[in-house]
């Protein structure tokens, strides 16, 4: 048959749950790069209705690490006893590698490291 090959079935739409519109306007983007998020149960949930801001959130290393700061996530009415501070500090995960240019840019250069968005990727984890 033709045209019968063995096709990838298409990647799910990416669901942005907060962006940072003015970062384009405001710095110039060098260079983006993809940082998993170390979230509570609470934020996810949060996150997937679209409760989030970045607008003066920035990222920053405190002991080798990424940190992002001033996200604020909204707390989640349902989870009031074990919920989360909005604007909590929250670990980036990426490779040691990627963590040490990012963190010898904003050393050596001064460079300012912003959040452009929170979305989730198609296995449904936040980025």
């Amino acid at each position: 048959m033709a045209g019968s090959g063995s096709r990838k079935p298409d990647a799910k739409p990416v669901k942005v749950a907060a962006q940072n519109r003015r970062a384009r306007h405001d710095y110039a983007i060098e260079e983006v790069f993809e940082a998993g998020i170390m979230l509570f149960g609470s934020e996810v949930k949060a996150l997937r209705r679209g409760q989030a801001s970045l607008t003066e959130a920035y990222a920053t290393d405190q002991k080798g690490e990424l940190y992002l700061l001033n996200a604020h996530i909204a707390p989640y009415d349902a989870a009031k006893t074990f919920g989360h501070a909005p604007r909590r500090p929250r670990k980036l995960l990426m490779h040691r590698r990627e963590i040490a240019k990012l963190i010898g840019a904003v050393r050596r250069e001064g460079m300012t490291l912003i959040p452009l968005s929170i979305y989730f990727n198609d296995r449904g984890i936040a980025k």
